[in-house]
């Protein structure tokens, strides 16, 4: 990573955002900047700024040893309340790297299709191929998040899907998929405000459904499935990261940080040429 996005650290926020026993959801406060001492906005700007390259660059080198038979690749899984700003994510930190390189999908109610089959069947048809940074906008975790809140599974099913979710999850990580999963956290002020704010402007209108509201309701019951959920399935292969989100820069750079992280772990390289360089030179020039 970049001398000047490392001098805005004064933590890992990899180390301080993950998961870890004895983690309480309630402890979190949206409105924080775990890790980073870059002073001001503009700062954090230009460390964003550097971040993008990086991440391009390792994003080119995991695409480019695809093509000779690397099988890794990257899952990124955002889920959150509404207004918690997932899609700025996608759109400022996936959003900077080569779109052919990218796998994004958006999950919603589940279809008959889909319904008719376990949990997992949409979520496997939906991960991506070697060399790919896959994206989950909402992930297989709503089936135990809105399932537990709207009561749609029993207390043992939940259960069982936590189990099932582990299980999958490390299978992934066993065939070369490294999971980077991240909860993004605001506060029920902040959501008010957001809702509001799409409510004011024409340009966000489009944005806002009157069912929000009704799920901004059962606010707190989502915040005991969220910190049962965190807490079942954070796990050494899949381990989950909670990024406070009332400050939308600083949630852009801690996930772009936790991408990078990701990313150098696999110690990539570029791919080294199946044929004879120097050769190929001469045969060029000679055309």
């Amino acid at each position: 990573m970049g001398e000047l996005t490392k001098k805005f650290w004064n933590d890992d926020p990899t180390s301080l955002l993950r998961v870890r026993g004895g983690f309480r959801l309630a402890d979190v406060d949206p409105g924080s900047t775990p890790g980073f001492n870059g002073v001001d906005r503009q700062n954090a700007d230009r460390a964003l700024a550097e971040g993008a390259r990086v991440l391009s660059t390792l994003q080119e080198k995991l695409f480019a040893g695809s093509k000779f038979g690397d099988a890794r690749r990257v899952l990124l899984v955002l889920q959150a309340m509404d207004t918690a700003g997932k899609g700025g994510i996608v759109r400022h930190v996936v959003g900077s790297v080569d779109p052919q390189g990218i796998r994004l999908y958006a999950f919603k109610a589940p279809t008959e299709e889909e319904r008719a089959h376990d949990f997992l069947w949409r979520v496997r048809k939906r991960l991506p191929d070697a060399g790919l940074i896959g994206v989950f906008d909402r992930s297989h975790y709503e089936d135990v998040l809105i399932a537990r809140v709207r009561r749609l599974a029993s207390p043992a099913e939940l259960e069982a899907r936590y189990g099932q979710i582990r299980e999958f999850e490390q299978q992934l990580a066993d065939e070369g998929t490294t999971i980077v999963k991240v909860m993004l956290q605001i506060g029920s002020d902040d959501q008010k405000a957001r809702l509001m704010e799409r409510l004011d402007r024409a340009d966000k209108q489009w944005k806002y459904h009157p069912g929000d509201v009704d799920e901004r309701m059962r606010w707190d019951t989502y915040q005991e499935a969220y910190q049962l959920a965190l807490e079942r399935t954070s796990t050494p292969a899949a381990p989950w990261f909670v990024v406070p989100a009332e400050k939308k820069w600083y949630a852009r750079l801690a996930v772009r940080h936790l991408l990078i992280d990701a990313l150098e772990r696999l110690a990539l390289e570029w791919p080294v040429a199946a044929f004879d360089v120097a050769a190929e030179k001469a045969r060029l020039a000679a055309t």
